[in-house]
C-alpha cells in the first residue's frame, strides 16, 4: 500500500487545493510546496523495509483492470525508479519554491503541478504499457495549461506546438504497442522482455500480420521505430526538438524547471525500461541510425546554445546537448556489448546523467528566476555584468552549477558523463570521439556565460541588488548538496542502480 499511497498522494493534494476556496495564493503555494516532498517519506519507508542490495523490487502493487485483454494496473519501485521518484519530488519542490519567489500561481496552478507530479510518479513505476501510457499522456494536460495560462506573450503558440508534437509521439507509441498486443496478447513490459529474449516477438508479429507480406523482423523494426519516435520527441532528440526552445522560453521559469528536469527524463527512462528490453532483436539494425541522431543531438545542441543570448534558451539547448549523451550511450549498448564492463558503465552513466542533469538544471533555471526577480524580468546574456561583486553567494552557487554542467571532476556532472564516455569508447569509439567536440563547445558557451554575467565591471543599474535571502539559500541548498555529494561519492547513487543495470544487460546480451 505504500506504493499506491505514493502515487495518489499528489492527487490528494491537488484535490485539497481544488476544494479549499478560501485558500490564498501564498498559502496555496506553501501547502503545495510542503505536499510535494511528502512522497520522499514514503520512499524512505520503502527503502527501510527493503532488505535486498543492488536494486531489486522495493514495493509493488497490481490490480486486474481488463483481465480479458490481459491488462493489469501494475506498478513497482526498484533502485532506478527510486532515483527518478526522488528527482520528481525535488524538482517539484524547487519549482513551487521559485513560484513563491516570483509571485506566480494560484490554487489552480499549484494543483496542476501536483497532478503532473502524480502522473510522473506513475510513469516511473508502471510496469504495463496501458497505465504507463495513461500517465505519460496525462502529463501533457497540466504541462500545456501551465505554459498556456501562465507563460509569456508567445505562450499560446508554444504550448500548442508542445502539445501537438508530443501527443503525436504518444500516438506513435500506442500504435506500436497495439501491434504487439494483437500479435502476442500482452503489453506487460516484463512479459514482452521475456518473449523478446526467446525471439518470439518476431514470430508472433509474422503470424498476426502474415497478410501484409512482411516478415516478423521487418514488422518488429517498424514497431520499434514507432516507439522510439515517441521517446525521441520527449527527450528530445534532433530533429524532433522543434517544440523545445519556444516552450522553455515562453513557460514561466518554474514550469521550465519541470519541463527540463522531469518531462525530458521520461524519454530517457523509456529508453531504458521500454525500448532496450523489448526490442533486442532489431537493435543492431537500428543502432547506426540512433547513433547518428545522438551525435547530431550532442553537436547541434551545443552549437545552438552557443548562438543564443537568452539565458533560458541557452540552458534549453544545453539540455538537448546533455541528454544527447544519454541517447549516445543507449545507441552504443544497442549496437554491441562486446565489452560487458563498458556496457554496464554506459547504462549506469545514462541513469546518473539523467538524474544529475535534472538537479543541475534546477539550479540553473532557479538562478534565472532569481535574476528575473531582481531585474523585473530581464534574462538576456548582455543584460548583466559584474554580479560577483554584490552577489557573491549567488555567483558562487551558480558557478558551481555551471561547472557541474561543464563536467568538472568532483561535481555530479562529471560522473555520468565519464561513465557514458568510458562505455561508449569501449563499444562505438568513433561516436565518442566525435561527441567530444560537444564537450568543448559546452565549455565555450558556459564559460562565456560566466564571464558576461558574473565578471567584468558592475553595471550601475544592478549595483544595488541584494544577494540571496535566507529563504532563497535554503531553496538552493538541497540541489547544491546533490551536486557535490554524488561528485565526491558516486556510490551513493550507483548502489541503487547496479543490480538493475546488470539485469538489463542480461536481457540484451546474455553473459556467462
Amino acid at each position: 500500500m505504500l506504493l499506491l499511497t505514493l502515487l495518489l498522494l499528489p492527487l490528494v493534494g491537488a484535490a485539497l487545493l481544488a476544494v479549499w476556496p478560501g485558500l490564498g495564493r501564498m498559502s496555496a503555494v506553501s501547502l503545495a510546496t510542503v505536499w510535494s516532498v511528502l512522497p520522499l517519506v514514503l520512499l524512505a519507508a520503502m527503502q527501510f523495509q527493503h532488505t535486498g542490495t543492488g536494486g531489486g523490487v522495493m514495493a509493488e502493487w497490481s490490480l486486474p483492470w481488463m483481465p480479458d485483454a490481459n491488462i493489469h494496473l501494475t506498478f513497482s519501485v526498484d533502485g532506478t525508479s527510486c532515483l527518478f521518484l526522488l528527482l520528481t519530488s525535488l524538482v517539484t519542490f524547487s519549482s513551487l519554491g521559485l513560484s513563491a519567489r516570483l509571485d506566480i500561481g494560484n490554487r489552480a496552478y499549484c494543483a496542476l503541478i501536483l497532478v503532473m507530479q502524480s502522473m510522473l510518479c506513475g510513469v516511473f513505476t508502471a510496469r504495463h504499457f496501458i497505465p504507463w501510457f495513461l500517465c505519460w499522456e496525462m502529463t501533457l494536460i497540466p504541462a500545456y495549461l501551465l505554459i498556456r495560462l501562465w507563460g509569456g506573450v508567445g505562450a499560446p503558440r508554444a504550448a500548442l506546438r508542445f502539445f501537438i508534437v508530443t501527443l503525436g509521439g504518444g500516438v506513435s507509441m500506442l500504435l506500436g504497442f497495439l501491434a504487439l498486443q494483437l500479435s502476442v496478447g500482452t503489453m506487460d513490459f516484463a512479459a514482452l522482455s521475456q518473449l523478446a529474449a526467446h525471439h518470439e516477438l518476431t514470430a508472433g508479429l509474422g503470424r498476426a500480420f502474415v497478410l501484409t507480406g512482411f516478415g516478423g523482423h521487418a514488422l518488429l523494426t517498424v514497431v520499434a521505430v514507432a516507439v522510439l519516435l515517441g521517446l525521441a520527441v520527449k527527450i528530445p532528440v534532433v530533429p524532433f526538438h522543434a517544440w523545445l526552445p519556444d516552450a522553455y522560453a515562453e513557460a514561466p521559469t518554474p514550469v521550465t524547471m519541470l519541463l527540463t528536469g522531469l518531462l525530458s527524463k521520461m524519454g530517457v527512462y523509456g529508453l531504458l525500461r521500454v525500448f532496450l528490453p523489448i526490442f533486442p532483436e532489431v537493435l543492431p539494425s537500428l543502432a547506426p541510425w540512433l547513433t547518428a541522431l545522438a551525435v547530431a543531438t550532442v553537436l547541434l545542441g551545443a552549437v545552438a546554445a552557443l548562438a543564443q543570448t537568452d539565458l533560458k534558451r541557452i540552458f534549453a539547448y544545453s539540455s538537448v546537448n546533455h541528454l544527447g549523451y544519454c541517447v549516445l550511450a543507449v545507441a552504443a549498448v544497442a549496437a554491441t556489448c562486446a565489452d560487458h564492463d563498458a556496457g554496464a558503465a554506459a547504462v549506469s552513466g545514462v541513469v546518473l546523467q539523467a538524474f544529475n542533469h535534472g538537479i543541475i538544471a534546477v539550479v540553473l533555471f532557479f538562478g534565472v528566476g532569481i535574476l528575473e526577480v531582481r531585474s523585473g524580468g530581464a534574462r538576456g546574456l548582455n543584460d548583466f555584468g559584474g554580479l560577483r561583486a554584490n552577489m557573491p553567494v549567488f555567483a558562487g552557487l551558480m558557478g558551481l552549477a555551471l561547472l557541474a554542467s561543464l563536467g568538472l571532476p568532483g561535481l555530479s556532472g562529471f560522473v555520468g558523463e565519464f561513465l557514458i564516455f568510458y562505455g561508449v569508447f569501449g563499444l562505438v569509439p568513433w561516436s565518442a570521439a566525435v561527441s567530444l567536440i560537444g564537450l568543448l563547445l559546452t565549455a565555450v558557451f558556459l564559460l562565456r556565460l560566466i564571464r558576461k554575467v558574473f565578471h567584468g565591471p558592475l553595471r550601475p543599474s544592478i549595483a544595488k541588488w541584494s544577494d540571496l535571502t535566507r529563504s532563497e539559500r535554503w531553496l538552493f541548498a538541497p540541489a547544491i548538496a546533490l551536486i557535490i555529494i554524488p561528485g565526491l561519492w558516486p556510490q551513493a547513487l550507483l548502489q541503487f542502480i547496479n543490480g538493475d543495470t546488470l539485469r538489463l544487460l542480461e536481457l540484451l546480451h546474455p553473459f556467462p
